[in-house]
């Protein structure tokens, strides 16, 4: 291989190596933003949210007049025969008989027991309760996104906490074949080293394989092609000043479980008020201007033509009906009872949640002091272990039963600052007060 040839492969080693190195590293902040942008729930409800606020329109709440406008043109071919008085006959066959109308109508409700302002104020109320559900979805979106990424996280710290077991079992195994070289060790110490080793290996393929699963899952809440990858940040870091009654007080002004119940019980009242209307009477103005024309080929009149404004209107009121307004008024009012006891359930339901998860929270940020504390111990006890190991003054098994203690010592504080992340995430969420 020449000089040239030489150079060019060694350029395109190295491009591909610092392709490979320059793994995109995605945030939490970036997760979030492209959640918000892409994820399919976000974006459905998104759309109801922008319908139920094209819905708030005087014209929807019935308070604007309508114009129509309408033509009709009726044809005939007839065969006709006419007796007079006088006892004359006239008959025509294949009559032509035509007659054509059109015009344009206007009328207008001015008044129907308010019932059209009760339901403007139904239409403003549906649109605050579409966005209501729509930060429910996106709290929830949010939510589900941080729980799968710092899940990532957590995953990656036990990979890296399993690359370390390994390369410990490597430097033990070859011990164990130094010290069987040299006579100073059995072969069955080499056979469990290399038997330890290939466990870790299992254990490190089978963390792999979840990681890449869980990547999988958090490119869907992202919508995008599963096949993205990317890499994590190393670190979890948990908010450890939340307070339950801050918490609380902003769930009862912010939570949208709780506010979609409130808004419901507007809307149940605002029903009542549109029950009620029927009580009333409706008065509605009509007026029109059309034109009529006809042409008869038998008849004393062969042609006729009119036109002309009309006008009037429409007065009316339920008398009786059954009973059925009474009956309807009594449905509107146990929906509005339905609705504060909703309210209340929501309440009781908050309150629960909340001090469940604020009473796992502060248990987990105890077990991040504690489980720091005892990864520590763990991997002063295995440095001396191996330092021990080395010159043959401990067994394999206790080397063995160090280096675990270690590895899980160590995916145990990982899983205590995942589990206070989830407990943070679940409190912002229940408050309403996740940052995206």
């Amino acid at each position: 291989m020449n000089i040239k040839n030489l150079y060019s492969t060694l350029i395109i080693i190295i491009f591909c190596v610092v392709q490979t190195n320059a793994q995109e590293v995605l945030t939490i902040e970036e997760a979030m933003k492209i959640a918000l942008e892409n994820n399919f729930e976000i974006k459905i409800a998104k759309n109801n949210s922008v319908i139920n606020e094209t819905n708030v329109t005087v014209g929807n709440a019935g308070m604007l007049p309508t114009a129509t406008a309408s033509v009709t043109d009726n044809n005939s071919i007839t065969n006709s025969s006419q007796t007079r008085q006088d006892g004359t006959t006239t008959s025509l066959n294949n009559a032509k008989n035509n007659s054509l109308t059109y015009g344009v109508s206007l009328g207008w409700t001015v008044f129907d027991g308010m019932r059209m302002f009760a339901r403007l104020d139904q239409l403003k109320e549906l649109q605050k309760l579409g966005d209501a559900q729509l930060k429910q979805t996106i709290l929830a979106k949010i939510g589900q996104v941080n729980t799968a990424y710092y899940d990532l996280v957590q995953q990656q710290q036990q990979l890296a906490a399993l690359d370390t077991t390994i390369v410990i079992s490597k430097q033990r195994l070859e011990l164990a074949q130094n010290r069987f070289t040299i006579g100073k060790a059995s072969k069955l110490e080499v056979l469990n080293a290399q038997v330890d080793l290939n466990s870790d290996q299992v254990a490190l393929l089978r963390q792999k394989e979840s990681y890449a699963n869980a990547k999988i899952l958090l490119n869907q809440y992202l919508a995008r092609d599963p096949k993205i990858d990317f890499k994590v940040t190393d670190e979890v870091k948990v908010d450890d000043k939340l307070v339950l009654a801050d918490l609380t007080e902003l769930a009862q002004k912010q939570n949208p479980a709780l506010e979609a119940q409130i808004i419901n019980k507007r809307i149940a009242e605002l029903q009542l008020k549109q029950v009620k209307a029927d009580r009333y009477p409706t008065l509605r103005l009509t007026t029109g201007y059309n034109f009529a024309e006809s042409q008869s080929s038998l008849g004393f009149t062969s042609q006729t033509s009119s036109r002309g404004l009309n006008y009037g209107f429409n007065a009316s009121m339920n008398i009786f009906d059954g009973f059925n307004q009474h009956r309807n008024e009594k449905v509107a009012k146990l929906q509005i009872e339905n609705s504060k006891i909703a309210i209340e359930q929501q309440n009781t339901v908050l309150n629960t949640q909340l001090n469940t998860a604020y009473q796992t929270y502060l248990t987990n940020l105890e077990l991040i002091d504690l489980e720091e504390d005892n990864e520590a111990i763990a991997k002063q006890n295995l440095e001396i272990t191996l330092d021990k190991f080395r010159i043959g003054t401990i067994t394999t098994i206790d080397f063995r039963t160090a280096q675990l203690n270690y590895v899980n010592a160590k995916v145990r504080y990982s899983n205590a600052q995942y589990e206070a992340k989830l407990s943070e995430i679940a409190l912002k969420e229940l408050a309403g007060t996740i940052n995206f």
